[in-house]
C-alpha cells in the first residue's frame, strides 16, 4: 500500500468509527455502567470484529457473504437481541449500577464485553457493506501482500479501537462527574432506550 492509500484508509476508518452507532452505544453504556475497563474490552472486541472482516476481505468477502448469508443474519439477530436485553437490564437496574456496584468485573465479565463487541460488529450490515464495497476502493486486494495486511491490521486497531476507547473514557468521566445529578436515573433509562432502539434497528435492517 502507498502512504496516501494508508492515510486515506486510516481517516475513513476513524470517521466511520466516530459516527454514532450501535457499537458506540455499546461501548458508552458498558463503560458508564460497569467501568471503563468494560468499555475498553468492548472496544477491543469491535476492533477484533473488524480484523476478522479484513481477513475475509482479502479472501473475497463478497463471495463469502453470499455463501454465508444466513450465518451473518444470525449474528445480526444475536447482536440485536443482546442490545435489547442490555437496554432492558439498564432500565430495570438500581442507581448503584451506574457506579459499577455489583457489576461483572471479573475476567468472565470482561470477556462478555469483548465478545459482545465482536458479535455486534460481525452482525453489523454497515460493516459488511464497508468491507465488501468500500474497502476495495482503498486496498487493491488483487495485489495485497503480507506486509500490506499487517499495515492494514495496525491501521484498523489504531483507528477503530482508538476511537471507541476514547468514547469509553469520556463516558466514564462524565458518569463520575454526574453522580450527584438527581436525574441520573432518567439518563440511565434514556441510555437503555437508545440500546433497545439500536437493537430494533439492527434486527429489522435489511
Amino acid at each position: 500500500m502507498t502512504l496516501a492509500g494508508s492515510l486515506s484508509l486510516f481517516l475513513a476508518m476513524i470517521a466511520l468509527a466516530a459516527l454514532p452507532s450501535s457499537s458506540v452505544a455499546l461501548v458508552v453504556v458498558r463503560s458508564a455502567t460497569h467501568g471503563v475497563h468494560h468499555g475498553i474490552a468492548a472496544s477491543l472486541g469491535i476492533a477484533m470484529g473488524d480484523l476478522i472482516f479484513v481477513a475475509v476481505a482479502a479472501a473475497g468477502l463478497t463471495a463469502i457473504a453470499e455463501v454465508m448469508g444466513t450465518f451473518f443474519a444470525l449474528l445480526r439477530y444475536a447482536a440485536a437481541a443482546y442490545l435489547v436485553w442490555f437496554g432492558i437490564s439498564l432500565i430495570r437496574s438500581q442507581p448503584a449500577a451506574m457506579n459499577g456496584a455489583g457489576a461483572d468485573r471479573g475476567p468472565s465479565g470482561l470477556w462478555m464485553s469483548f465478545a459482545a463487541g465482536i458479535g455486534l460488529t460481525l452482525g453489523d450490515v454497515k460493516a459488511i457493506f464497508f468491507y465488501a464495497a468500500l474497502f476495495p476502493v482503498f486496498v487493491d486486494l488483487a495485489a495485497v501482500t503480507t506486509t500490506d495486511i499487517a499495515v492494514i491490521a495496525a491501521i484498523t486497531v489504531i483507528a477503530v479501537a482508538g476511537v471507541k476507547i476514547a468514547y469509553a473514557i469520556a463516558a466514564r468521566t462524565i458518569t463520575a462527574a454526574s453522580q450527584s445529578w438527581h436525574y441520573r436515573h432518567l439518563a440511565r433509562r434514556a441510555a437503555g432506550g437508545v440500546l433497545i432502539a439500536a437493537g430494533g434497528v439492527l434486527f429489522f435492517k435489511a
